[in-house]
């Protein structure tokens, strides 16, 4: 959500649940991804066909689990973590969480895939 703008700058903030693409600039987009109840355990996986997507933890406490192999990977807030391009992925999320996400700007269900778990993956954070 736009907060603020003139012809020098943007400032963009987002506070509600889940992810929200923010702003699009030539071929990125920038997004916000917050605590929602469905990110408290793993529930599905994703992989995106075209793009690696970056994670950036900005607050609270989160976890990458990546592969096939499923590695849990505890992120550190304002690392920057780059999942390659067709790599499968979730995330999980402590309630005070936000992160922020770097992509392609046309990332979309067109070319991503996803799967669902019958049985979440439980991650400690």
């Amino acid at each position: 959500m736009r907060e603020f703008e003139n012809k020098d700058i943007e400032i963009f903030d987002y506070t509600g649940e889940g992810y929200e693409p923010t702003m699009n600039f030539g071929e990125w987009r920038v997004a916000f991804m917050n605590y929602a109840d469905a990110l408290s355990a793993i529930t599905k996986y994703e992989r995106h066909m075209l793009t690696d997507e970056v994670f950036v933890l900005l607050e609270g406490k989160a976890a990458l689990v990546v592969g096939e192999e499923k590695n849990v990977y505890k992120m550190e807030k304002f690392k920057i973590y780059n999942v390659k391009k067709a790599t499968w992925h979730g995330t999980a999320m402590s309630p005070d969480a936000k992160i922020l996400i770097v992509e392609n700007h046309n990332t979309s269900a067109d070319n991503s895939e996803k799967v669902f778990f019958d049985e979440p993956i439980k991650v400690e954070l």
